[in-house]
């Protein structure tokens, strides 16, 4: 029998957990799962993280320059040249200043409950700021706590659009995941508190699933839910149709309290967070 080279041997002859093709592989895939559930724990133990004040919102959401800016490149260009394809344009830039005004609102208010957190004398009753750590509303968050001294969370998610980790984020406490499931526990197990702003799919599904825990006490915790925006949340969701319709009871109505202004949605939150 011919005598294998030493270095193909060693290819094949390694420990498990240093294979990076078997842990890559279908095979693996309950081991990655695992990984992206303890790391995380890990990480937040050590650097003391107990507490999470989530929020949730558009990832397409500008700073107020930059959104008046592509208002007034899309309002010249309609302008100049008149089309279907043009005036939509434009009309979506309107809407981008409005939303704008939830990137501005975000962050204040982030960085109004960090002022308010970093008081508080004892550590482990602090609360951190904890986003979807992309763009948008996601960054304003962690801007925001930023602008306060105090860190922040970012739990990023692996997306081939939308999802460019933002620089606000405390890079200790900025993680990475493949799976939205795993990244859903954790956006849930450290909170205490969410703020959903205006969003798609995405913020919907947090909020929802959120509601739902709660509702059905699988949370094992009352977490105060602010839906920030009455003009958005009043326009895209009719709940007391749900209430109507009987598939919700008029009791889950209170689950959630609806805030238009940073003074409303902080006084809520600390009355709640502070009991």
């Amino acid at each position: 029998m011919k005598k294998k080279p030493e270095n193909e041997i060693a290819r094949y002859a390694q420990k498990a957990y240093n294979n990076h093709e078997f842990l890559n592989s279908p095979d693996a895939r309950t081991v990655r799962v695992l990984c992206e559930f303890i790391e995380p724990g890990s990480r937040f133990r050590k650097f003391h993280v107990y507490n999470t004040i989530c929020f949730f919102g558009s990832a397409r959401a500008q700073t107020p320059h930059v959104a008046r800016h592509a208002f007034d490149v899309a309002e010249q260009l309609n302008a100049e040249s008149p089309s279907p394809e043009n005036a939509l344009q434009l009309e979506r830039a309107r809407y981008g200043i409005r939303l704008a005004r939830y990137y501005q609102d975000a962050m204040d208010l982030s960085k109004r409950l960090c002022e308010w957190s970093m008081a508080i004398d004892k550590p482990q009753r602090r609360f951190h700021i904890c986003s979807g750590g992309g763009p948008g509303i996601m960054e304003a968050a962690n801007r925001g706590a930023s602008l306060a001294g105090a860190p922040s969370i970012g739990l990023n998610i692996s997306l081939p659009f939308e999802q460019k980790p933002n620089p606000y984020q405390t890079p200790e406490l900025a993680l990475e995941f493949h799976y939205f499931f795993v990244r859903k526990f954790w956006f849930v197990y450290l909170s205490k508190a969410l703020v959903a702003f205006p969003g798609g799919f995405g913020t919907f599904d947090e909020l929802f699933e959120l509601l739902t825990l709660v509702q059905t006490k699988k949370a094992g915790k009352t977490v105060p839910v602010v839906l920030y925006g009455a003009e958005f949340w009043n326009e895209v969701m009719n709940f007391e149709a749900l209430k109507k319709w009987g598939v919700i009871n008029p009791a889950d109505l209170g689950l959630f309290h609806v805030c238009d202004d940073v003074e409303c949605a902080f006084q809520f939150l600390t009355e709640h967070l502070a009991q």
